[in-house]
Protein backbone atom coordinates (compact mmCIF):
# COMPACT_ATOMS: atom_id res chain seq x y z
CA UNK A 1 0.00 0.00 0.00
CA UNK A 2 1.35 3.32 -0.92
CA UNK A 3 0.33 6.63 1.02
CA UNK A 4 0.16 9.32 -1.22
CA UNK A 5 1.42 12.19 0.84
CA UNK A 6 -1.16 15.26 1.14
CA UNK A 7 -0.17 18.89 0.14
CA UNK A 8 -1.27 21.68 1.37
CA UNK A 9 -2.84 24.54 -0.88
CA UNK A 10 -2.94 26.57 1.91
CA UNK A 11 1.11 27.10 2.15
CA UNK A 12 1.07 28.12 5.91
CA UNK A 13 -1.72 30.09 5.68
CA UNK A 14 -4.62 29.86 7.50
CA UNK A 15 -8.73 31.22 7.03
CA UNK A 16 -9.06 34.46 8.87
CA UNK A 17 -12.36 32.98 10.16
CA UNK A 18 -10.61 29.87 11.14
CA UNK A 19 -8.04 31.86 13.68
CA UNK A 20 -11.02 33.90 15.03
CA UNK A 21 -13.93 31.04 15.24
CA UNK A 22 -12.72 30.17 18.70
CA UNK A 23 -12.14 33.45 20.11
CA UNK A 24 -15.55 34.49 19.13
CA UNK A 25 -16.76 31.82 20.18
CA UNK A 26 -15.85 32.14 23.69
CA UNK A 27 -16.81 36.24 23.86
CA UNK A 28 -20.32 34.82 22.77
CA UNK A 29 -20.72 32.00 24.87
CA UNK A 30 -19.72 34.06 27.90
CA UNK A 31 -23.16 36.61 26.70
CA UNK A 32 -25.02 33.26 26.61
CA UNK A 33 -25.45 33.22 22.46
CA UNK A 34 -23.94 29.56 22.05
CA UNK A 35 -24.86 29.86 18.73
CA UNK A 36 -22.84 32.58 17.32
CA UNK A 37 -24.87 32.80 13.98
CA UNK A 38 -27.57 34.95 15.60
CA UNK A 39 -24.88 37.58 16.60
CA UNK A 40 -23.11 37.25 13.03
CA UNK A 41 -25.95 36.98 10.84
CA UNK A 42 -28.78 38.91 13.15
CA UNK A 43 -29.75 40.84 9.80
CA UNK A 44 -30.99 37.70 7.74
CA UNK A 45 -32.10 35.90 11.43
CA UNK A 46 -35.15 38.70 11.95
CA UNK A 47 -35.28 40.62 8.75
CA UNK A 48 -33.07 43.70 7.42
CA UNK A 49 -35.97 45.64 8.74
CA UNK A 50 -35.61 44.69 12.56
CA UNK A 51 -32.13 44.05 12.52
CA UNK A 52 -32.02 48.13 11.65
CA UNK A 53 -33.84 48.95 14.78
CA UNK A 54 -32.35 46.52 17.18
CA UNK A 55 -29.38 44.23 18.09
CA UNK A 56 -28.97 41.04 20.47
CA UNK A 57 -27.05 42.27 23.86
CA UNK A 58 -27.69 39.08 26.04
CA UNK A 59 -28.93 35.96 26.11
CA UNK A 60 -30.02 34.65 29.85
CA UNK A 61 -31.35 31.91 31.38
CA UNK A 62 -33.36 31.98 34.41
CA UNK A 63 -33.05 29.58 37.67
CA UNK A 64 -35.49 26.90 36.63
CA UNK A 65 -33.77 26.38 33.22
CA UNK A 66 -36.36 26.09 31.14
CA UNK A 67 -35.98 28.24 27.99
CA UNK A 68 -33.59 31.58 27.93
CA UNK A 69 -34.60 35.32 27.88
CA UNK A 70 -33.04 37.18 24.88
CA UNK A 71 -31.87 41.16 25.04
CA UNK A 72 -32.43 43.47 22.38
CA UNK A 73 -31.13 46.68 22.60
CA UNK A 74 -33.14 49.62 20.36
CA UNK A 75 -33.98 52.96 20.78
CA UNK A 76 -36.94 54.08 22.85
CA UNK A 77 -38.78 55.00 19.80
CA UNK A 78 -38.55 51.97 18.18
CA UNK A 79 -39.49 49.92 21.13
CA UNK A 80 -43.21 50.12 20.94
CA UNK A 81 -42.74 48.67 17.12
CA UNK A 82 -40.54 45.82 18.64
CA UNK A 83 -42.80 44.71 21.26
CA UNK A 84 -45.40 44.10 18.79
CA UNK A 85 -43.03 42.21 16.85
CA UNK A 86 -42.07 39.81 19.97
CA UNK A 87 -44.07 36.37 18.89
CA UNK A 88 -42.60 36.45 14.88
CA UNK A 89 -38.82 37.53 16.13
CA UNK A 90 -39.20 34.69 18.66
CA UNK A 91 -40.25 32.50 16.05
CA UNK A 92 -37.50 33.58 13.78
CA UNK A 93 -34.69 33.04 16.65
CA UNK A 94 -35.69 29.74 17.78
CA UNK A 95 -35.59 28.46 14.08
CA UNK A 96 -31.70 29.46 14.42
CA UNK A 97 -31.28 27.78 17.20
CA UNK A 98 -33.27 24.99 15.55
CA UNK A 99 -35.09 24.13 18.61
CA UNK A 100 -37.38 26.13 21.47
CA UNK A 101 -33.92 27.84 23.02
CA UNK A 102 -35.59 30.94 23.63
CA UNK A 103 -39.32 31.62 25.90
CA UNK A 104 -38.88 35.24 26.30
CA UNK A 105 -37.27 38.45 24.58
CA UNK A 106 -37.08 41.39 26.93
CA UNK A 107 -36.17 44.65 25.24
CA UNK A 108 -34.09 47.69 26.86
CA UNK A 109 -32.67 51.35 25.71
CA UNK A 110 -29.52 49.83 27.57
CA UNK A 111 -27.43 47.07 27.47
CA UNK A 112 -26.91 45.15 30.88
CA UNK A 113 -23.54 45.50 30.81
CA UNK A 114 -23.66 49.66 31.33
CA UNK A 115 -23.90 52.37 29.10
CA UNK A 116 -21.02 52.60 27.34
CA UNK A 117 -21.62 49.50 25.72
CA UNK A 118 -25.37 50.24 25.30
CA UNK A 119 -25.37 51.81 22.06
CA UNK A 120 -27.04 51.12 18.76
CA UNK A 121 -25.55 51.61 15.75
CA UNK A 122 -27.43 54.26 13.64
CA UNK A 123 -27.10 53.48 9.90
CA UNK A 124 -26.06 57.00 8.23
CA UNK A 125 -28.37 58.56 6.14
CA UNK A 126 -27.82 58.27 2.31
CA UNK A 127 -25.44 60.80 0.44
CA UNK A 128 -27.54 63.45 -1.38
CA UNK A 129 -25.64 64.72 -4.76
CA UNK A 130 -25.85 67.92 -5.92
CA UNK A 131 -25.84 69.56 -8.58
CA UNK A 132 -23.79 72.87 -9.29
CA UNK A 133 -25.79 75.57 -10.46
CA UNK A 134 -25.83 76.54 -13.78
CA UNK A 135 -23.93 79.36 -13.20
CA UNK A 136 -21.22 78.00 -11.28
CA UNK A 137 -20.85 75.04 -14.54
CA UNK A 138 -20.43 77.79 -16.81
CA UNK A 139 -17.48 79.59 -14.62
CA UNK A 140 -15.86 76.39 -14.15
CA UNK A 141 -16.21 75.39 -17.84
CA UNK A 142 -14.34 79.02 -19.09
CA UNK A 143 -11.88 78.40 -16.58
CA UNK A 144 -10.92 74.84 -17.76
CA UNK A 145 -11.32 75.91 -21.23
CA UNK A 146 -7.51 76.17 -22.08
CA UNK A 147 -7.40 72.23 -21.60
CA UNK A 148 -6.57 70.11 -24.99
CA UNK A 149 -7.61 66.73 -23.86
CA UNK A 150 -11.58 66.44 -23.79
CA UNK A 151 -12.15 63.91 -20.75
CA UNK A 152 -9.69 65.85 -18.25
CA UNK A 153 -11.29 69.14 -19.25
CA UNK A 154 -15.13 67.51 -18.42
CA UNK A 155 -13.30 66.66 -15.53
CA UNK A 156 -12.11 69.95 -14.54
CA UNK A 157 -15.10 71.70 -15.23
CA UNK A 158 -17.10 68.84 -12.99
CA UNK A 159 -15.09 69.59 -10.04
CA UNK A 160 -14.45 73.41 -10.81
CA UNK A 161 -18.31 73.59 -10.57
CA UNK A 162 -18.92 71.92 -7.42
CA UNK A 163 -16.05 73.84 -5.50
CA UNK A 164 -17.18 77.09 -6.68
CA UNK A 165 -20.88 75.82 -6.01
CA UNK A 166 -19.43 74.77 -2.20
CA UNK A 167 -17.86 78.20 -2.02
CA UNK A 168 -21.07 80.15 -2.23
CA UNK A 169 -23.03 78.32 0.14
Amino acid sequence: MVRQRHTSTTRGFSRAATLMQGRIRKATEGRGFAETRLLTHWAEVVGADTASVATPVNVGYGKGGMGATLTLLTTGAQAPMLEMQKIQILDKVNACYGYRAISRIRITQTAPTGFAEGRVAFEHAPKVERTPAPAMRSAAEKMSSDVKDDSLRAALADLGARVLSKQKS
